[in-house]
């Protein structure tokens, strides 16, 4: 076990962990960031970033969080390549478990982000992330200005992803494997009605084409009551069936949402159940899922954290 206490540990290097960082580390508290399989989070993934403000011409993913990564750098923040794997918030100061060793912090950022739920499905992995296939509409959309393209699910997100796509997409086809939405019903009529979105029900997606070319040429898909296989001659493919929090090591000490969210408390964006535990970023927030709204919570969480040390002899 580690025996020097940290002032604050972040875990997590998406946008909400690496704005926390520079906070903290500009208040000169010596940030430590922990980060775990994918670091800069999902952001690099995406290779044109079009509505980050201060970007007129957009910025590629990776870059905008190698510049926070480098702004945190500078003022001092230190990075390790780890696993949280357990933790314990019981006690003061709280134990951060990384397999086989403790970390020892008085405050802690969890910016852990979310993941989201894929098909599975053969070329989907191969075109993820800027050849075609993508979970954001809101990141993504506009490079898809007249194109066909294909929504997969049959929620209120996937619904709210096809209309958002109607206004770049010369068509927009939402594939569902049952005859009516999940969606809620004014979601429901939205998406039914619109002139540029063809419901494809009863449907499930088998493949995505297009790998052998790099860029997305088709979606095949599957009815499921009749076995007939169908090409949806499409350039893009939302995926909208969900996302996984990454909140797995730290349930139940700090409490969940029936999605598996953090849950703030409330009157708080960030603030946990657990005094002087914030979180910030998709792992709590199911609602925006931007990079800036993620920022902006790291930003709250850092200033909180930094109170609560100022409050409790930091």
């Amino acid at each position: 076990m580690s025996s020097n206490v940290e002032n604050v540990v972040i875990i997590g290097t998406g946008c909400a962990g690496l704005t926390a960082a520079i906070y903290t580390a500009r208040a000169n508290l010596n940030p430590l960031v922990i980060e775990g399989p994918m670091p800069g989070g999902q952001l690099t993934t995406t290779s044109e970033v079009e509505n980050f403000p201060g970007f007129p011409h957009g910025v590629d993913g990776f870059q905008l969080t190698q510049n926070m990564r480098e702004q945190a750098t500078r003022f001092g923040t230190r990075f390790e390549q780890a696993m949280v794997t357990a933790v314990d918030f019981n006690s003061m100061p709280r134990k951060l478990i990384l397999g086989d060793r403790t970390i020892l912090a008085k405050t802690v950022i969890v910016a852990t982000g979310a993941s989201p739920r894929m098909t599975g499905i053969p070329g989907e992995k191969e075109l993820y992330g800027g050849k075609g296939v993508t979970t954001c509409a809101t990141c993504d959309g506009a490079f898809y200005r007249k194109m066909e393209v294909a929504v997969l699910g049959g929620g209120d997100s996937a619904a709210e992803e096809a209309l958002f796509l109607t206004r770049f997409a010369s068509k927009v086809y939402l594939v569902h494997r049952r005859d009516t939405l999940r969606a809620s019903k004014i979601m429901a009529d939205r998406a039914t009605s619109h002139d540029k979105i063809q419901m494809v029900w009863d449907s499930v997606p088998v493949e995505v084409l297009g790998v052998d070319a790099g860029a997305v040429s088709g979606l095949k898909v599957k009815h499921v009551k009749t076995g007939a296989e169908t090409v949806l001659p499409v350039k893009g493919v939302f995926v909208a069936i969900g996302h996984v929090p990454n909140t797995g090591p730290f349930a139940p000490a700090l409490q969940v949402d029936e999605g598996g969210y953090f849950k703030p408390q409330p009157g708080s964006q960030v603030q946990t159940n657990v005094p002087g535990v914030y979180v910030a970023g998709d792992c709590s927030d199911h609602v925006y899922r931007q990079a800036i709204t993620a920022a902006g919570m790291g930003c709250q969480a850092a200033i909180e954290a930094e109170r609560w040390l100022a409050e409790h002899g930091g």
